[in-house]
Formats: structure tokens, C-alpha cells, sequence
């Protein structure tokens, strides 16, 4: 298969603070090379290795004509930059970039608009810049404007425009491209949630229509939706490529964006409110059997939380909830429906909860620990940790879901005795 991307040793090298200067006269130049080098004298012959950064450092890698590969990793991993060397924004230190076809870049979204110029101007002046014919600016007009919904607009300046409608407009003449190859960061960060849906679903389009993909986000669930493979990056390298559902699985496995599976999460500085007569210390999560592994739709998961006492007492209420990224409740497990208080001894307490089958679609939830006597006033409420549940998004109910969803779930006390229903 023909690539339409090849990396060898790709990498970018700044030097911290170095400035963009004017012209300097010869004292001056002469003035900071004797400073550079008694700074190097001091620092043992050192050179400037202190004041170096590799953002990206020998990255190699081959992509294919109409592959959709996503790149991952934490804040400052390289992926940025990696885009920018891939689009000619900026040019490598160390290594070359071969991209055979034409390139259409999403690396800033709005880049080109001029405030001053109505929307219909900058729809024909960004398009020109991200590299668009003025005959094929007019015949996909009419679709940019449907899909910014900024018709009534379009003769008024972006100036005046709201960051949402500005946003809109310039994704949309940027998404409606027609390369062989795009490059694509972070789009689905801006808007508000309609919106993004609508980025998803266009960036969908364009990956399933052929042409070569290349996607950085944060959001896994849109890496394993649109991308095929996936390319980890950290600390400006490479680290691991390979199937989108391995590479991602494999990025929450090191602490990614979610907590990783079968690991215990310190709550000791996490967001808590509540009497404070017990507190939960640790949690974690995993799947029975399969540690290593997120959850997936309708798969199991367990939950094994630790709970800290001062003094013998029988606790009515322990739960775990699952809310969306907007906040909706979407999943209460109590022990209060099991008709089987906890009792706690003096120091630490273990509850776990089974649940069977997850009914969740892929997305990110946010899991809140619940402590109480009865109903009423928490003894502890802690904001634990992010989830993530991965898979083809099919089962279940996800963050759109005004309603609970119902997800059938055992607890038992692996220090005590196992929660039976009454």
C-alpha cells in the first residue's frame, strides 16, 4: 500500500529563552557570545543543553493512502508539533517529512479570518488560504454556510460575530475541504456540545470517504469512532503504535486521560464535602479477570472502594454514581438497595461493587463516591475520578440520556460478609 505519509527521524528542537530579536550591532553580538560563554564556564564546559527542548525527537512512521490514524498522549507530548512539521508551519530541526497529495490543515481553527471582513469575504479568503480554488469555494458556499448556520450573518463582520458563530464559520470552510491529505487538531474542543456532535459526524465523513486522516484529540471515544490506528506520543517520541482499541487502551493503562484500570487512586487531596465521621481513602477499578483492559459497553466492571473509620459504626448508605460530562446522573449502585448496611471497624473498611453489564456508551463519566446514615446529608461525598468506557458505542445510554440508566450490580465487604438482597 502506497504511504501518503513518511516520518524518518523527525524532530523539532527550541531553545528556551531564545527571542526573535532585531538586527544587532556587532558589540551587542560580541557582548552576549562572551556571556554565553562564561555562563558555559560556570556550568562546568557545559554547552546549552539546560536551555534546549525537544518537543519531538527521531520520530518514524509510515501512513497510508486513506488511512485514519489518531495521535494521542498527554499535554505537551509532541502532537502539535508534529502536525505543524507534517503542514510546513514549521520546519524540523532533525529528519524530513515526505506527504505525497494535496494537504488541507486544521491546526488552528479561524487562522485567516479578518475582523473586519463580512463572513462571506472570509469564507473566500480562508478557503484561498487553506489552499482552495475560487471555483470550488463557490460551489461548496452553500453547504459551509447550511452546516455554520450563520446565513442571516453573512454579510456582517466576524468582528461582531459571537466566539461560537466565529468558531463555526471557520470550521466549517476548513472541514469542507477536499485533500488527500488532512490534519486535524483538536477541532472538537471548540463549540458547544451540538456543535462538536456535528464535528464528529462531519470528521466521520471525511474519513470514511478515503482520504488520509490524521487526528489529534483528547476525546478517546472520537480516536477509537474515526481512527483506525493510533500513534502514541510521549515526551516527543513515539511510543507506541498499532489498532486504535490498543493504543488507547494501552495510553489509559499509563495514566492517560482517565484513571488507568486496576490501579488504586489516592482520594486524600480529591474534592470532597460532608461530616467527615468516615472517609473513603482509595478506589479502583477493573475488570474481573481482564485487569488490564477498560470497560467496554455492556461488559462488567468492578469497583473495590476503602473506607476509613474512627469508631465501629454502621453506615445505611454507600454508593457509587456515575454522571456525564455535563453533570446528568446517569448511574446510582447503593447498598441501600440491598437492604445491607456496612459496618465499619475502626480503621479500614473494603465495599465492592459488581456490576454485570455497563450500559453505557463509549464516552468519558465522571465517578462520585456517596457515604450517609440514611437519606439526608452525606458523611462523605467525593469526586474520585474520570472513566472511561470504550468500545463500538452501540449499547446502552450515554451522556445525551436524560435518565438513569439501569445496570444490575452486586456488593459485597471483602472484609465482611457479601451483600445479599432482601
Amino acid at each position: 500500500m502506497t504511504a501518503a505519509i513518511r516520518a524518518i527521524g523527525l524532530g523539532k528542537r527550541y531553545e528556551l529563552g531564545r527571542t526573535l530579536q532585531r538586527d544587532r550591532t556587532l558589540r551587542e553580538s560580541v557582548v552576549e557570545s562572551v556571556g554565553e560563554l562564561m555562563q558555559s564556564i560556570r556550568r562546568g564546559g557545559s554547552r546549552t543543553d539546560d536551555r534546549e527542548l525537544w518537543a519531538l525527537r527521531d520520530a518514524s512512521f509510515e501512513i497510508a493512502e486513506g488511512e485514519a490514524v489518531g495521535l494521542i498522549g498527554a499535554n505537551g507530548a509532541g502532537k502539535s508539533t508534529l502536525l505543524k512539521l507534517l503542514s510546513r508551519v514549521t520546519a524540523p530541526t532533525t529528519g524530513r517529512a515526505e506527504i505525497h497529495g494535496r494537504v488541507g490543515s486544521l491546526l488552528e481553527v479561524g487562522t485567516g479570518f479578518h475582523p473586519d471582513l463580512t463572513g462571506r469575504e472570509n469564507v473566500f479568503l480562508n478557503g484561498a488560504i487553506l489552499g482552495m480554488r475560487g471555483s470550488e469555494i463557490a460551489r461548496k458556499f452553500d453547504e459551509i454556510v447550511a452546516f455554520a448556520e450563520v446565513e442571516r450573518f453573512l454579510d456582517t463582520p466576524v468582528k461582531r460575530y459571537s466566539s461560537g458563530m466565529y468558531l463555526r464559520l471557520a470550521f466549517a470552510v476548513a472541514a469542507h475541504l477536499e485533500p488527500e491529505v488532512l490534519l486535524v487538531d483538536e477541532v472538537l474542543a471548540v463549540g458547544d456540545a451540538a456543535f462538536q456532535r456535528k464535528c464528529l459526524g462531519k470528521m466521520g465523513d471525511v474519513a470514511a470517504s478515503g482520504r488520509t486522516v490524521v487526528f489529534v484529540s483528547h476525546n478517546m471515544d472520537a480516536v477509537m469512532r474515526l481512527c483506525t490506528r493510533a500513534l502514541l506520543l510521549e515526551h516527543g517520541r513515539v511510543a507506541e503504535s498499532g489498532p486504535s482499541a490498543e493504543v488507547v487502551a494501552g495510553y489509559l493503562a499509563r495514566g492517560g486521560t482517565g484513571a488507568p484500570p486496576a490501579q488504586w487512586i489516592d482520594l486524600a487531596d480529591a474534592p470532597r464535602r460532608g461530616s467527615a465521621e468516615a472517609r473513603f481513602t482509595r478506589v479502583r477499578y477493573a475488570i474481573p479477570g481482564e485487569p488490564g483492559r477498560v470497560p467496554r459497553p455492556g461488559g462488567p466492571v468492578r469497583f473495590d472502594l476503602e473506607v476509613e473509620s474512627d469508631v465501629a459504626q454502621t453506615i445505611a448508605s454507600v454508593a457509587l454514581v456515575l454522571r456525564s460530562q455535563t453533570g446528568v446522573m446517569l448511574l446510582v449502585a447503593d447498598i441501600i438497595e440491598w437492604g445491607a448496611p456496612m459496618a465499619l471497624a475502626p480503621g479500614r473498611n473494603a465495599v465492592r461493587f459488581d456490576i454485570g453489564s455497563l450500559n453505557l456508551t463509549s464516552g468519558t463519566y465522571g465517578v462520585t463516591l456517596w457515604m450517609s446514615h440514611a437519606i439526608g446529608k452525606p458523611i462523605d461525598e467525593v469526586t474520585a475520578f474520570d472513566l472511561e468506557v470504550l468500545g463500538d458505542g452501540s449499547r446502552g445510554l450515554g451522556a445525551s440520556s436524560p435518565s438513569m440508566v439501569h445496570c444490575p450490580f452486586s456488593v459485597s465487604f471483602p472484609n465482611g460478609r457479601d451483600a445479599q438482597p432482601d
